[in-house]
């Protein structure tokens, strides 16, 4: 089975309902928590819209936030924090980002059905996993081999079949693969990786963090217009772990 072929929602109310009573009477001790999840990323965005240019999110994305069980994504030890708001630590030194991060850079990517998908560090997989919601492939690239390899593992068992994780540098992207519809990068960069850009589709569009290590970054949307011509703006602050490799 394919994730993400089912109904798009037309209202994030849908959203709250996929991952609410519903889901409850199935017998998902979490629906709750991920409706309150869903809700808090609204409440957000709403916080944020001078930053981000809007008030809401698309709704395709709010309902893949529904769906996907972000408990499963965190250590077994977290997982009653799972829904929270927040980034969490998963081990290595790596962390899963605040679920309106992942919410925003998702919305910002406006990925479509048919969209190929590469993502520049895996780590839980969890934002892999919200994208395979949304397009019809997605490959990840991953430094920290047992991170990738924990992430393969939990993404065929809760049959993600549409995502492929490889262990690696993922700054020199996959170019197997390439080119991409859609690029996302989940950890701090000094700059936009040249082989990422090259790797980008014509009216492709690119989400990636831009800074200095712990200190304050800038969420920047990149576009690569169909004459292969480039622009990039600033969204919002932000703070992400640093982009690690050999470059």
């Amino acid at each position: 089975m394919r994730w993400g072929s089912g109904p798009l929602s037309l209202l994030v109310a849908a959203a709250l309902l996929l991952a609410g009573p519903a889901a409850a009477e199935s017998g998902d001790d979490y629906a709750q928590a991920r409706a309150d999840m869903v809700r808090a990323v609204a409440e957000t965005t709403e916080e944020t819209a001078e930053w981000i240019g809007k008030t809401a999110l698309s709704p395709r994305v709010m309902d893949a936030m529904g769906r996907v069980p972000r408990h499963l994504f965190v250590p077994p030890d977290l997982q009653d924090m799972g829904y929270l708001n927040r980034p969490l630590p998963i081990g290595y030194g790596q962390t899963i980002s605040q679920p309106y991060i992942v919410a925003l850079m998702t919305d910002l990517l406006e990925p479509e059905a048919g969209d190929v998908a590469f993502e520049l560090g895996t780590g839980s997989s969890y934002q892999a996993a919200v994208l395979a919601e949304l397009v019809a492939e997605v490959y990840t690239v991953e430094i920290v081999p047992p991170l990738a390899e924990s992430a393969a593992e939990r993404l065929a068992a809760l049959g993600y079949d549409n995502v492929t994780v490889r262990a690696g540098d993922g700054y020199f992207g996959w170019p197997e693969h390439a080119p991409f519809d859609i690029i996302v990068v989940t950890a701090a960069a000094s700059h936009v990786p040249p082989p990422l850009v090259a790797q980008l589709k014509p009216g492709g569009r690119m989400v990636i963090p831009v800074g200095s290590p712990f200190l304050t970054q800038h969420l920047l949307l990149v576009e690569k217009g169909e004459d292969g011509g480039v622009t990039s703006r600033q969204i919002l602050p932000v703070l992400f772990v640093p982009l690690t490799g050999g470059h």
